[in-house]
């Protein structure tokens, strides 16, 4: 008896003390190259936290770390530190298309070794990456007898602010519905309830802005942000899109999540380009990418939104041969190098959700002839681009997928548009679930096999894959250009471009769909829309600017080809390019407005998109970035004598200049308008 007490009694002691340690463990720290951010981890009380500080002062409290499984304890409580390792790096990738060219991957890492100081003693690690411009963590699962096979309810990572922000949000908890084409609001963090990623805040003093978003998402849910219990909480929990039974992702180690991001900038201006969510992801991994091909192109779509044309069979069918020849020809004369043709398959007839399993991918239309016109237009210098609308079957269209895919790759057709028009997936899970991450890579991998880009709609948000697959050009994932067409609500409102900019922009390129030169919609019925009706709320020279401030490498001339013709402003369209070696933020005000300079991969040229929000604006521009001693010719395409979003808003000024390095020009912008300038090297 008396060796059974000795030995409960060496037990707790240990126990205790090893409690005690946990508590009484030094804190890790890692610091941004630049040495202004530092990131501390520590245990307290058996909880991990990790803490954000820039320039001395504290931007992230003690945020805590950890898991809620299904079926097994928690990950949370009873944890010590074991261990750390450091590693750091800085060199230079080069992108093929981007913003920018040349991305610099400055860091310095550490990983922290966690374990449960009891039984099952599960460990794993935390992965910091500390930037010049934010930080990476993620949650590293090694394989191990006590976590082999597993469901994750909740992940428990805490993101708690010092101060209380001012947050620009759209929600994530509407009933049955999470999509992300929502107008932005804009409130303290500390009334947040369930919002989407990213996210971005603006301190109180003006002096740091910060996103939380992710980064390297591939068979996991998607990550929305959650308020805390109570009023006048800042502290905002992951709270990840389900799946129909309430789990949230089903894993085996060796496990790592994704990268969860927090860019950090002094200014709204720098928070663009962001690059952080692309040096989180692994790099290229399909090789040589001289296949994959930025353009711009035309389509069959916009007569659908405004009801000239149906996605459906019938009299007005969009999709015909005849319809699609009319805008082969017309890219083929103006130089664009692909022509989108939404409806040319079978199953738009009915009920697109309810008949979601019906559409074909291989079947066109009768009137439609697919092997024809890929042909025509492969004569022409033009490919078609194949949509894809799913509307969440997503069984339907993977057993489809390698025959459609192959067919297209013998016709020449070498990018598609994919759509998931629902609420929730077949099987009642989310929209953003493990399921559809895991159908969007799978989606994305068999179509790198076939030579084929990507453009999706109705996405999971954008998380830097790009880099290793970059034949994933472009996503929705935001309010595009059609909602001017027939929301109930009128319309995108002037700021919404400005407000896009600094927020999902923030995550990579969006098919946002500019370039609508009829701006009061004449063609649905012969008669301008009244102001109350859904119609573009900007002026015509705003959505030129467009093509600079909307980053895209897959860009449409979205109106109706008609409503090119003879019109002046359309020259600016034709030449802007859509590939970029370096990208400047001029100026910028989230909501208010944005002006910015991008320089042309493939030549000298610069080009510079300026819009604002219902007020009307003058900017002094110095063009200390052009090359000095170079002569330039600034083709300028402004809005017009007294042109007004709401009242006159077609007037464009269109004009022409000598400029250098050492010019700065004035910016002038009618309410709700913008700018575009071409400049050229002159000679």
């Amino acid at each position: 008896m008396s060796r059974w007490i000795s030995r409960l009694t060496l037990v707790w002691a240990v126990t205790t003390l090893s409690t005690a340690a946990a508590c009484a463990q030094q804190p890790l720290r890692v610091t941004s190259p630049d040495g202004r951010t530092v990131v501390t981890v520590r245990t307290t009380d058996g909880g991990l936290f990790y803490s954000v500080d820039r320039d001395g002062e504290k931007l992230m409290t003690p945020s805590r770390l950890g898991f809620e499984f299904r079926g097994a304890p928690p990950l949370l409580d009873g944890l010590r530190i074991t261990g750390s390792q450091r590693d750091s790096a800085d060199e230079t990738w080069t992108q093929p298309w981007g913003e920018v060219a040349k991305v610099r991957d400055h860091h310095n890492e550490l990983s922290v070794d966690v374990e449960e100081t009891g039984a099952p003693r599960r460990h794993f690690q935390v992965v910091f990456r500390v930037f010049d411009d934010g930080l990476g963590f993620r949650y590293v699962l090694p394989a191990q007898p006590a976590l082999q096979a597993f469901e994750i309810q909740e992940e428990l990572t805490e993101f708690s602010f010092a101060d209380n922000a001012k947050a620009w949000w759209i929600p994530s908890n509407r009933p049955r519905m999470d999509r992300s084409e929502m107008l932005f609001s804009e409130s303290p963090l500390s009334v947040l309830d369930s919002v989407q990623t990213p996210l971005t805040m603006e301190t109180r003093d003006e002096h740091t802005f910060m996103v939380i978003h992710e980064a390297d998402l591939v068979d996991y849910p998607r990550m929305f942000l959650a308020g805390g219990p109570g009023t006048e909480s800042r502290t905002l929990r992951a709270a990840l899109a389900p799946m129909h039974d309430g789990v949230k992702a089903r894993e085996r180690t060796p496990f790592s999540t994704p990268w969860r991001t927090i860019q950090i900038a002094d200014r709204a201006e720098d928070l663009a380009p962001s690059v952080l969510g692309l040096n989180l992801n692994p790099p290229n991994v399909l090789g040589d990418a001289d296949w994959i091909k930025p353009m711009k192109y035309v389509g069959i779509w916009w007569g659908m939104h405004i009801g000239v044309w149906t996605w459906s069979s019938g009299p007005k069918h969009g999709a015909t041969t005849a319809n699609t020849k009319r805008y082969i020809d017309f890219a083929a004369a103006n130089g664009f190098g692909g022509v989108l043709v939404e409806g040319w398959n079978q199953g738009w007839n009915g009920d697109w959700i309810a008949n979601r399993n019906q559409f074909s991918f291989t079947k066109p239309y009768p009137d439609y002839d697919l092997r024809g016109l890929a042909r025509y237009a492969r004569e022409k210098g033009v490919m078609l681009i194949a949509h894809n609308e799913t509307s969440g079957g997503l069984q339907n269209y993977e057993r489809q997928m390698n025959a459609a895919f192959s067919l297209y790759d013998s016709l020449g057709i070498h990018a598609i548009k994919t759509g998931y028009v629902t609420d929730t997936l077949a099987n009642g899970d989310s929209h953003y679930s493990q399921t559809m991450v895991r159908h969007q890579r799978l989606v994305l991998e068999t179509a790198a096999k076939y030579h084929i880009m990507v453009d999706e709609h109705e996405p999971v948000h954008d998380t830097g894959e790009r880099r290793t697959y970059p034949n994933m050009m472009t996503r929705e994932g935001a309010r595009g250009q059609e909602y001017n067409a027939w929301s109930g609500d009128g319309g995108n409102p002037p700021e919404h471009e400005t407000i896009l900019f600094f927020t999902r922009m923030l995550d990579g390129p969006m098919d946002f769909t500019p370039g609508i030169f009829d701006i009061l919609e004449r063609s649905a019925n012969g008669k301008p829309r009244a102001p109350d009706e859904p119609r573009v709320r900007t002026t015509l020279a705003k959505q030129l600017a467009l093509y600079v401030v909307l980053y895209s490498p897959m860009q449409m001339a979205a109106d109706l080809i008609e409503n090119y013709q003879g019109q002046p402003a359309f020259q600016f369209i034709k030449d802007v390019p859509v590939n970029w070696e370096r990208t400047k933020v001029l100026e910028g005000r989230i909501g208010d407005y944005v002006v910015v300079a991008r320089q042309d991969r493939d030549s000298p040229d610069w080009y510079i998109g300026a819009i604002t929000d219902e007020d009307a604006r003058t900017f002094q521009i110095p063009l200390d970035f052009l090359t000095p001693g170079q002569k330039y010719v600034a083709e300028i395409y402004a809005d017009g004598k007294d042109a007004d979003w709401l009242t006159n808003p077609l007037p464009v000024d269109i004009s022409r200049r000598d400029v250098d390095a050492t010019t700065t020009l004035t910016l002038r912008l009618a309410p709700g308008g913008g700018q575009a300038i071409r400049i050229r090297a002159a000679g």
